[in-house]
């Protein structure tokens, strides 16, 4: 509520919605027991953000395979050490690396090639062939800030704007990955 200093902003709670994604991928994949987590370690918040899988992932009876991958060359053996632990589905972690455009591509390709219904918290990745996304709407987000920035332009210190966090979100599906992947969305 006051973030004090000289500082305000809007939080995206990507990784705070795991236990959504993972939720679900559930629901969808019938008897889903392990689930693939991409992630790269180069991306600072990403060690934190697969943690924050490990107590939804408990709660709803799924296990982890942990993907770390640091470079584009990395995907294709990711998965398929995923495919031989016997993972039902791929979630993906936030960060720069990761949706950059043509790795979502690849990723999405990859996921279809081996079969694992992917979740990301990007739109753009489905856009990108992937087969579905959960996150905060990011025109909503934009929006706010615009207010931000007119308040602070009429004299309102930073510090006295509170931090806010999103109140939209959206949920995409592409039936077309699904279709290729051979998965019936119920």
């Amino acid at each position: 509520a006051r973030p004090g200093a000289n500082l305000t902003g809007f939080t995206s709670i990507t990784v705070e919605l795991a236990g959504k994604r993972l939720e679900l991928l559930k629901e969808i994949v019938p008897n889903l027991s392990l689930v693939a987590l991409l992630w790269n370690s180069q991306f600072p918040d990403s060690a934190r953000a697969s943690k924050l899988y490990q107590a939804p992932a408990r709660e709803l009876n799924l296990q982890l395979h942990s993907m770390e991958v640091t470079s584009p060359d990395k995907f294709e053996s990711a998965f398929k050490e995923a495919i031989k632990a016997r993972s039902g589905a791929l979630a993906m972690t936030a960060g720069a690396f990761l949706a950059a455009d043509a790795n979502q591509k690849r990723i999405a390709d990859l996921a279809v090639k081996y079969r694992l219904p992917a979740i990301s918290d990007r739109d753009d990745f489905v856009a990108n062939g992937g087969l579905m996304s959960y996150g905060a709407d990011d025109s909503e987000r934009f929006k706010r800030v615009a207010v931000f920035v007119e308040k602070v332009l009429k004299g309102t210190k930073p510090a006295d704007i509170p931090v806010e966090q999103p109140t939209k979100f959206e949920f995409f599906i592409n039936l077309k990955a699904a279709k290729q992947i051979g998965l019936t969305i119920p």
